[in-house]
């Protein structure tokens, strides 16, 4: 039986490889609040969670189920629509890129071969096909999430508030174009969009992009800076400062409208490690099986962001825009250029 052309088993399928991908992010996101607080807690020579279960294990449950009974609370001269869904509009974005994202080449199940790519699809011929401007849907979904955290900002009618979503928005504009800049050397490389061919043209260790030359190596590294100013993560967590703007776009929320915010951030994570392990550590590539190459990348890439959290200080608000003005925006540029050049005398 077919719809719209494709065997009912792809759409099962997909149906399928939404909840394992729902299912994976929200596990990672739960634990790896876990893993953070013990892995800062040993870098800070402290101990970290160790009651709640063996190991304190269980602590991120109980900080969901403590979330989830905690009293809601709707400052009385809040815009109250704006207040309730920008929760919502800062946690579905982290969860919808991962739609365009493969984890993995493919598997064959009642004669059908299955990509391992939500999105993803195999034609009469058995090639593999995806959304074929997939980079562009993750920076449209990317650049959504910022929305929840002005409109959060403006709606709870709170200065400290307001602060955060301001700074926020002015941090998205500023390392938007530094993201954006440096997959522009990743396209002149593959020649497409497309997620799928972008990680098929990195097969074999030295076959990602990271190592193909100098140019896309630094590339590589700005981007993933870039992202985590994207993230909001420390040390570019400006918008919720706590020891300057209290909690900044979320001092006035409460209960699982914070959970959501929180839960977002660690979303955001994940998702931008999954896009870096895909566009520049050649995705599902690598000496294991495909599904354990990409979500062990994904896992470095987090420990990582952990790590820069446990090291460095937060910026100053002047240093982050110097940053990123005067010296990522400049050497993006100067990557392309040294790159293109690279492609043309190398091939």
């Amino acid at each position: 039986m077919e719809i719209l052309g494709l065997p009912l088993i792809y759409y099962g399928a997909m149906i399928l490889k939404v909840l394992v991908a729902f299912v994976f992010v929200l596990l990672t996101v739960a634990y790896a609040t876990y893993a953070e607080r013990k892995l800062i807690g040993f870098m800070q020579v402290r101990i970290g969670p160790n009651r709640t279960g063996p190991k304190g294990l269980l602590q991120p449950i109980a900080d969901g189920i403590k979330l989830f009974f905690k009293e809601e609370i709707i400052p009385a001269q809040a815009n109250k629509f704006a207040f309730v869904i920008a929760p919502l509009v800062s946690l579905i974005p982290a969860f919808i890129s991962f739609a365009v994202i493969p984890f993995g080449d493919s598997i064959t199940f009642a004669g059908y071969k299955i990509p391992l790519q939500i999105a993803g699809y195999t034609d009469s011929t058995g090639s593999i096909l995806d959304v074929n401007v997939g980079v562009l849907y993750i920076l449209a979904a990317a650049s959504m999430g910022v929305y929840g955290i002005v409109l959060a900002g403006w709606s709870s009618n709170s200065k400290y508030s307001l602060l955060g979503g301001l700074r926020a928005s002015a941090q998205m504009i500023s390392y938007e174009l530094t993201v954006g800049l440096t997959i522009v050397c990743v396209f002149m490389l593959s020649e497409s969009l497309s997620l799928q061919t972008i990680v098929a043209n990195q097969a074999g260790l030295f076959g990602w992009y990271i190592f193909r030359n100098p140019f896309i190596f630094v590339a590589g590294i700005i981007f993933f800076i870039a992202s985590l100013a994207e993230l909001n993560r420390t040390p570019f967590d400006l918008p919720e400062a706590e020891t300057e703007l209290v909690s900044g776009f979320c001092t006035e929320y409460s209960s699982m409208k914070y959970a959501m915010f929180f839960m977002a951030e660690y979303a955001n994570m994940v998702t931008a490690s999954a896009v870096t392990t895909t566009l520049f550590l050649g995705g599902w590539h690598g000496p294991f099986h495909p599904v354990i190459n990409f979500v062990g990348k994904v896992y470095f890439l987090l420990f990582v962001m952990m790590w820069i959290r446990a090291t460095y200080p937060r910026y100053r608000y002047d240093q982050l825009m110097s940053l990123g003005w005067k010296c990522f925006l400049p050497i993006a540029l100067f990557l392309i250029m040294g790159n293109a050049f690279w492609i043309t005398l190398f091939k």
